[in-house]
């Protein structure tokens, strides 16, 4: 796959959740990626930890709840971007943007008081996109 150059801003899915149409803010001064989550709530299946969260995919529509699960890959002390250190799970799950998609891991955390619900950082674009910061929402919605 050639790389995507992409906006700073791009509607993306989340597959793997049930998630489509999510404004996502591509972050490369970010290693990871991070996405807002509500009522996480950990628990075990088949001796394995898994995370059940809500989501808003929809910023102006704050009704409209989707509830996810997945299974925790890992728990790692991030530092956010006001110097703040926490404990995040990490998941593992599908990112879409353009009709192309590829593994990312997530952290999970409570991104209430920033404008997007998710950042896909360094380590999610990968070799896969060039983010022109001048542009936003250039790409075809994958369906």
């Amino acid at each position: 796959m050639d790389r995507l150059i992409i906006g700073n801003l791009e509607l993306c899915s989340l597959p793997d959740l049930g998630i489509v149409d999510l404004e996502v803010r591509m972050d490369t001064g970010a290693k990871t990626s991070s996405l807002h989550a509500d009522n996480i709530r950990k628990f075990r299946k088949n001796g394995k930890p898994y995370v059940e969260f809500d989501l808003h995919p929809d910023i102006y529509n704050l009704d409209k709840i989707v509830t996810c699960q997945a299974k925790v890959i890992d728990s790692r002390k991030i530092k956010s971007s006001n110097g703040e250190a926490e404990q995040r799970c990490v998941i593992k799950t599908t990112f879409g943007i353009a009709g192309h998609s590829w593994p990312i891991e997530v952290t999970l955390t409570n991104r209430k008081d920033m404008s997007y619900l998710m950042l896909l950082g360094r380590e999610g674009m990968g070799n896969k996109v060039y983010v022109d910061p001048s542009r936003a929402f250039t790409l075809e919605v994958e369906e």
